[in-house]
C-alpha cells in the first residue's frame, strides 16, 4: 500500500483498533472518513485492503443489498462475480444477446477482484434496461456462497430468481425452456445440469441426470421460485458453492418441491470454471467436505425426498 496516502492508512489502522475493541460505531465512522478521502476499505482474514473508490456505490457487506430488485421482471438472473473481468464481459454480453422478455440480469460484484466490478459497471452503463449492478466490499470467500445467495433472494421481488456461474455462456435462448418448467406449480427449481443421488453408493456421490424430474440442480445455471428459496434457503454455513447447490436442492425437495430439467438440449456451453479450478484449493476442499458431510447427516437415508424411481 505504498501508493496509499499516509493519512488514509492511519485511519485504516485506527479502524482496526476500533474493531478489536468492538467499537462498531467508531469503526463505521472511520470507514466513512476513509471513503470521503476516496478509498474503500475491505476486511479479510489477513487484514484490511485499501483500494481507490470506484465510480459506483459499494455496499460494506451483503447485509446492505438494495431492496426491490426486479419489481417488474418475471425473473432476475443473478451472476455472482468474484474476479476474472473478461469472464464477466463474456458471460453477461451473451446473456444480453439472448435475453428473453421479462428477465433482468443482476450482477453481484464481490470485492471488485482484479477490476471485475469495473467490468460489471461498464456493462450496466451500456445496458441499463437489462443489467442491474450491485457492488459489495466483501469477496465471495469472505461473505460465503450461502449467505450471498440468501441476500439476493431477500433483495429481489420477482417471482423467479436465478443463480449462475460466470463460466456458463449462452449460445442462444437457453432461458425460455427453463422458465417454461415453472408453468407446473409444483416445480420449485429448474436449470441446466440436473443430478441424481447415487443410491447404489449409499449417497456418497451424485450422477448426471436425464431430462425430467431430478434430485438436485447444479448452480451453473439454476432458477428457483423466490418463495421456495426463501422458505428453504441455502445453508448459511455454506461458504463455497461446491455441494452447497445440491444441499440447497435437497432442502427444497424435503419441503415438498419438485426439481426438473428441460427435455430439450439448451444452447449454452461452459468455459473454464475459474471458481473451482483457480480458487484457493485448501478453502475449496475444506468447505466442500464440510457441506457434503452436512448433506449426508441431514438427508441420507430419506429416499422419499428424491425423485420417484422405477
Amino acid at each position: 500500500m505504498n501508493d496509499i496516502p499516509v493519512d488514509v492508512v492511519a485511519l485504516a489502522d485506527a479502524r482496526v483498533a476500533a474493531r478489536a475493541a468492538k467499537d462498531w460505531g467508531q469503526s463505521d465512522s472511520l470507514r466513512d472518513e476513509i471513503a470521503a478521502l476516496g478509498y474503500i476499505v475491505a476486511d479479510g482474514p489477513d487484514g484490511y485492503r485499501l483500494t481507490p473508490k470506484p465510480p459506483f456505490y459499494v455496499a460494506p457487506t451483503i447485509r446492505d443489498f438494495p431492496t426491490g430488485i426486479g419489481a417488474s421482471a418475471e425473473c432476475v438472473l443473478t451472476v455472482l462475480i468474484d474476479g476474472w473481468p473478461q469472464d464477466v464481459l463474456t458471460c453477461i454480453n451473451a446473456l444480453v444477446m439472448h435475453l428473453p422478455s421479462g428477465v433482468r440480469i443482476l450482477g453481484v460484484d464481490l470485492g471488485d477482484v482484479d477490476g471485475a466490478g469495473r467490468a460489471l459497471h461498464e456493462l450496466a452503463t451500456a445496458h441499463p434496461d437489462h443489467v442491474v449492478e450491485v457492488h459489495v466490499a466483501q469477496t465471495l470467500q469472505q461473505a460465503g456462497w450461502g449467505p450471498t445467495v440468501t441476500a439476493v433472494f431477500e433483495s429481489c421481488v420477482s417471482p423467479l430468481v436465478g443463480v449462475m456461474d460466470m463460466s456458463t455462456v449462452l449460445d442462444g435462448d437457453a432461458l425460455t425452456p427453463i422458465l417454461a418448467e415453472f408453468e407446473d406449480a409444483t416445480v420449485v427449481t429448474s436449470g441446466w445440469r440436473g443430478v441424481d443421488v447415487d443410491l447404489a453408493d449409499n449417497w456418497r456421490g451424485f450422477v448426471d441426470a436425464t431430462p425430467g424430474e431430478v434430485d438436485a440442480m447444479l448452480g451453473y445455471l439454476m432458477v428457483v421460485r423466490r418463495e421456495a428459496g426463501l422458505a428453504s434457503p441455502p445453508n448459511p454455513k455454506a461458504k463455497f458453492y461446491r455441494n452447497a447447490d445440491m444441499e440447497w436442492s435437497l432442502a427444497m425437495r424435503a419441503a415438498g418441491g419438485r426439481i426438473t430439467m428441460p427435455s430439450s438440449a439448451l444452447p449454452l456451453h461452459q468455459d473454464r470454471h475459474h471458481g473451482y479450478h483457480d480458487s484457493d484449493p485448501e478453502h475449496r476442499d475444506r468447505e466442500s467436505r464440510k457441506t457434503y458431510d452436512r448433506l449426508l447427516q441431514r438427508f441420507r437415508g430419506t429416499p422419499t425426498i428424491l425423485r420417484p424411481r422405477a
